[in-house]
């Protein structure tokens, strides 16, 4: 018997959850392929914590391999898209060999990309938290900046050096800014020329008050606790502008600083543009089922889908991970309904909960419509995002790794990022004071 060819496109949240379930069924009738550009699956919902050196960057990532033993994988990046020939070419390797896979049922879940609107010298300059190469270079840039700060030649540059900007008052940039907050005052008493006085976090938000998602008391709760942890909040506003060493924001304020960090806003992934399917908002438009309409056989998930509400008429589900991890269960027993012949399934789905950490033992939540806040907040969101974390090696080692955290400070060592060999800057341009004692000590 012909298996059924199953191509799935994207390894985030929507695409492997997809992948699990073909997985989980184990149908040998079914021969299903995942693309992704890495070989793990990032747990985004963690990414600050990486940051701020609560967790190693080796405990929210899982290989693909470790996950899917029957499903295929193939680490590769997709080049083009044909439709009518259902085929995909994808390039992989360092010779960026190109593949092609033909497939019976193509499943899009390609995720979104930071939207930098347009603003001059953001793409260049801003810091995103996307990606786990994001976390490693904002970790980097903390640790740097108090690195330099700290010496007798940064004492001029201190008020820049030690103010760091986050863009965006939604979840990413509240755990954000909280987490790196926390990292930076426990760091601080190991730099003797630094005091708490010198550093300034700030937080830029286009609303009245932050987490607009869980309503007025949380969002205001969270607004004031931040306040009280030093975080100089700046409400109805946006950035307008970066350079090197100042951020502009649309109200006229000008913050001297070297860093911002950058999550207010995402687009639907470049590579849509290579398929000429139905969208809006950039995204692909899909039936309750998941199925692109007027497409046999292609179906789109997670971030990429513009997924219809059918409890909320003219509404759609937001592209939150929950939301896209059931969506990819939903969509693989759709695929096999199809080969079967027998009915789909509409994708129906009622956001639980929205959890937030803070800072400092800290949260906010609201679950099933009920408000939490504090250390109760804090304490759910761990356990909630424990729960969700797949495999159960990582588990052990993130919940032994928080509890460690309550004995021990954290960690500044910086994570060593590979040069060219063409960007080193020998000793000697560097410091041409050396070079007579270099010259002294080859002599002897």
């Amino acid at each position: 018997m012909k298996k059924c060819r199953v191509l799935i496109l994207g390894g985030g949240f929507g695409g492997l959850y997809a992948a699990l379930e073909f997985e989980r069924v184990n149908d040998r009738s079914f021969e299903v392929t995942l693309i992704t550009q890495e070989n793990f699956f990032l747990f985004t919902p963690m990414l600050h914590e990486v940051a701020a050196s609560d967790l190693d960057l080796t405990n929210i990532v899982n290989p693909v391999r470790k996950l899917l033993r029957k499903v295929r994988t193939f680490v590769g990046e997709v080049q083009s898209v044909d439709l009518a020939a259902r085929h995909v070419t994808v390039a992989h390797g360092i010779a960026c060999h190109l593949h092609t896979f033909e497939y019976d049922h193509l499943v899009l879940g390609l995720g979104s990309i930071t939207n930098f609107f347009g603003i001059d010298g953001l793409a260049e300059r801003a810091f995103c938290m996307k990606t786990l190469r994001d976390a490693i270079d904002l970790r980097n840039r903390l640790i740097s900046h108090l690195e330099e700060a700290d010496t007798e030649c940064g004492k001029s540059d201190r008020e820049s050096l030690l103010t760091f900007v986050v863009a965006g008052g939604g979840f990413a940039g509240v755990e954000t800014v909280g987490s790196i907050n926390d990292f930076l005052h426990e760091a601080l008493p190991y730099y003797p020329n630094l005091d708490r006085r010198m550093l300034r976090l700030v937080l830029v938000h286009p609303g009245d008050y932050v987490l607009p998602e869980l309503g007025v008391a949380l969002g205001r709760y969270t607004s004031e606790q931040m306040r009280s942890r030093g975080v100089e909040i700046h409400p109805n506003s946006k950035v307008a502008g970066v350079t090197p060493r100042e951020i502009v924001l649309s109200d006229g304020t000008r913050i001297a600083s070297h860093t911002l960090v950058w999550t207010a806003g995402t687009a639907p992934s470049p590579a849509l543009r290579l398929m000429e399917l139905p969208k809006e908002r950039g995204r692909i438009k899909v039936e309750p089922t998941l199925a692109v309409p007027g497409q046999s056989g292609v179906w789109a998930v997670g971030d990429c889908a513009l997924v219809p509400d059918v409890n909320k008429p003219g509404e759609f589900h937001p592209p939150t991970a929950q939301h896209a991890s059931r969506q990819g269960r939903v969509l693989a027993r759709n695929i096999a309904a199809t080969v079967r012949s027998q009915p789909l399934r509409a994708f129906k789905f009622t956001t639980i909960g929205l959890l937030a950490s803070i800072g400092r033992r800290n949260g906010v939540a609201r679950i099933m419509g009920v408000n939490f806040s504090g250390f109760t907040a804090w304490w759910l969101w761990r356990t909630v995002y424990l729960s969700k974390l797949p495999g159960f090696e990582k588990k052990v080692r993130v919940a032994l790794e928080w509890t460690l955290d309550l004995f021990f400070t954290k960690d500044f060592v910086q994570y060593i990022r590979s040069m060219p060999p063409q960007q080193i800057v020998p000793v000697e341009e560097c410091a041409p004071r050396l070079r007579p004692e270099r010259e002294l000590q080859a002599s002897r």
